[in-house]
C-alpha cells in the first residue's frame, strides 16, 4: 500500500440499474474530490449515462475515469443492447428477463478479475448484487466493500425479520407485529414484507440474496449512503449488535453543487432544466407538491387517474413525473381525467419520462415530496429538507417508510398495505387528497416541515469538514491505507 504519500486507487462497480448507478457515481465523485484515484467499471451502453459528469469532474483536476467491460447479453439469452434494467422493466416478460439479467451479471466476474489483475486497486466498492466480487477481490488480496444502496435501518430491520421470523407468529396477513430486537418498537404486517420472505420461497433471486449476505460477512465491510445523525440507533445496531463493519459517508448526492451537476444525474432529463426552474421560480415557497415514483415502478392507467383526481381535489400545485410517453395516436393518454391538463395549466406541471430530481427538490417552492421510498429518493428528500408522503411498492421500501413516518416523523403514509413487485397497490384518489392536505396544510404540516428542515441542515453539515460523514470517510481511508492482506 505504500506510505501515506501513496495515492489510493478505488474501483467502483455498480449494479446495472439507475437506482444503483446514480449513487455509486456520486460516491466515486466524492472519493475523487477528496484526493482518491477512482475508476468506475461498467458496460459500454451504460458508460454514456454518466460520462459527461465524470468528464466534468476530471476537468476540475480530479483523478477519475470509467473502464468498460463487455456485457454478456447473448450468453444469458438476452437481446443485444439489453445492458441495464431499463431495457425490460415495463416488458410483459419482465420476470423472465430479470432472471436472465441476473444470470448475465454473474458472467461479469471473469472480465472484472482481469481488470483487478491489470489495475490492482487498493479497494473495490462492489454492489450487493455482485456477491462473487468478495472472492474475486480476495484472489488478488484486495479488500472489497459492499454497497447496498439503502439505510442502516432497512438492513437492520430486514436482518431482524430474517433471524426471528415474527411474521410466522401472527394469525393474519394484516395483523401488525413488532420487529423483534430492533430499537423503536417498529410495527409491520406480513403483507408489507417481500413475497419471497413471507412465503419462504427458494428461487434464483433468494439464492442471490443469500449469497449476497454471506459474501458481505466475508468482505472488508459495508459503505452506506447515509449519515450517522439520521439513524443513530440503527447505525449503532448494525455495527454493534449485528457486528458489521460499516462506514456512513452520505448523503452522496451533495457532491453535486451546481445546476448542471444536479440536472445531469441519471438519464437525459425529459424537461429543460431552465424551463423547470422558471416554472418553480414563479411559485411561492413550500407551495408545490413533487410526485415521483423512481425508475422502476410502473402504475396502471387507472391508478394514475386516481392520483390525478386526488391531486386536483387537493387544490395544491404540483410537479408530477410520469413514466409514460405520448405515443402519437394510439396512446390517447387514457390515464388522465378529461380536460385535466387544460384545467391544471397554471397549477401543475407533468414531466413525462425523467426529471432532474435533486434540482427540483432543492427548490424552495417544493413543499412536499410524494415518493415510493426507494432509498435514493428518500435520502434526497431528507437532504433537501422536505416532508414526505410515503407510497412504498417493493424492495425494502416499506422499511424506509417506517423510518420516515415512525422514527423521523417527517412524513405521512398514503396508506399502502401491500408489497408488490412493480405495479403498486391500488390507492384511491381520496387517500391521495387526504395525505397531500395533511402534509401541506395546518399545524401537523408545519411541525413536520420544520422537523424536515432541521434534518436537511444536519444532512448538509454531515458531509462538511468535521461532520460525521466526513469523519467516517477519513476513518475508512486511514484503514485502507494501513491494510495489508
Amino acid at each position: 500500500m505504500g506510505s501515506l504519500g501513496h495515492q489510493l486507487h478505488i474501483l467502483f462497480f455498480p449494479f446495472l440499474a439507475h437506482g444503483h448507478m446514480i449513487p455509486t457515481v456520486d460516491m466515486a465523485k466524492l472519493f475523487a474530490s477528496r484526493g482518491v484515484k477512482t475508476t468506475i467499471i461498467t458496460t459500454p451502453l451504460n458508460a454514456p449515462l454518466f460520462s459527461k459528469t465524470i468528464q466534468k469532474t476530471k476537468d476540475l483536476g480530479f483523478d477519475i475515469d470509467i473502464q468498460t467491460i463487455k456485457f454478456p447479453a447473448a450468453e444469458a439469452g438476452l437481446p443485444e443492447g439489453c445492458e441495464n434494467t431499463d431495457a425490460f422493466i415495463t416488458d410483459e416478460n419482465a420476470g423472465e428477463m430479470t432472471k436472465k439479467f441476473f444470470v448475465a451479471t454473474t458472467f461479469l466476474q471473469e472480465p472484472f478479475e482481469k481488470v483487478l489483475q491489470e489495475r490492482h486497486p487498493d479497494c473495490v466498492v462492489a454492489d450487493m448484487f455482485f456477491p462473487w466480487a468478495t472472492d474475486a477481490a480476495a484472489k488478488f488480496g484486495i479488500p472489497r466493500l459492499v454497497f447496498h444502496g439503502t439505510s442502516n435501518f432497512a438492513l437492520s430491520a430486514g436482518e431482524c425479520v430474517r433471524l426471528y421470523e415474527p411474521y410466522k407468529k401472527v394469525s393474519s396477513d394484516y395483523e401488525p407485529f413488532v420487529v423483534p430486537h430492533l430499537p423503536g418498537g417498529i410495527k409491520l404486517t406480513r403483507k408489507q414484507l417481500p413475497d419471497f420472505v413471507r412465503e419462504n420461497v427458494q428461487n434464483d433471486f433468494t439464492k442471490l440474496v443469500k449469497a449476497s449476505k454471506e459474501s458481505e460477512l466475508r468482505s472488508f465491510g459495508v459503505i452506506f449512503n447515509s449519515f450517522y445523525e439520521l439513524e443513530p440507533a440503527y447505525a449503532d445496531y448494525y455495527r454493534k449488535v449485528l457486528g458489521r463493519r460499516a462506514w456512513n459517508v452520505g448523503p452522496v448526492s451533495l457532491c453535486n453543487r451546481d445546476i448542471e451537476d444536479k440536472s445531469g444525474r441519471g438519464k437525459e432529463a425529459s424537461i429543460d432544466q431552465h424551463e423547470c426552474l422558471r416554472w418553480l421560480d414563479s411559485k411561492k415557497p413550500n407551495s408545490v407538491v413533487y410526485i415521483c415514483f423512481g425508475s422502476m415502478a410502473s402504475f396502471s392507467a387507472s391508478q394514475l387517474k386516481e392520483i390525478a383526481t386526488g391531486l386536483e381535489a387537493s387544490g395544491q400545485q404540483f410537479i408530477w413525473v410520469v413514466r409514460r410517453n405520448k405515443n402519437s395516436e394510439e396512446d390517447k393518454e387514457d390515464w388522465l381525467p378529461e380536460g385535466f391538463e387544460e384545467r391544471m395549466e397554471d397549477k401543475g406541471l407533468i414531466i413525462r419520462g425523467w426529471a432532474p430530481q435533486v434540482l427540483i427538490l432543492d427548490h424552495e417552492a417544493i413543499g412536499a415530496f410524494v415518493t415510493h421510498c426507494g432509498w435514493n429518493s428518500t435520502l434526497e428528500g431528507i437532504t433537501a429538507g422536505k416532508p414526505l408522503i410515503t407510497w412504498p411498492i417493493s424492495a425494502e421500501q416499506f422499511y424506509n417508510e417506517k423510518l420516515v413516518t415512525d422514527v423521523l416523523k417527517t412524513g405521512v403514509g398514503v396508506g399502502v398495505k401491500e408489497w408488490v413487485r412493480v405495479r403498486g397497490d391500488h390507492v384511491k384518489s381520496e387517500a391521495v387528497e387526504k395525505a397531500i392536505t395533511r402534509i401541506m396544510v395546518g399545524e401537523e404540516a408545519e411541525e413536520k416541515r420544520s422537523r424536515a428542515n432541521k434534518l436537511g441542515e444536519i444532512a448538509r453539515k454531515a458531509v462538511e469538514e468535521g461532520g460525521s460523514s466526513w469523519s467516517d470517510f477519513n476513518a475508512l481511508i486511514e484503514e485502507l491505507r494501513s491494510y495489508r492482506p
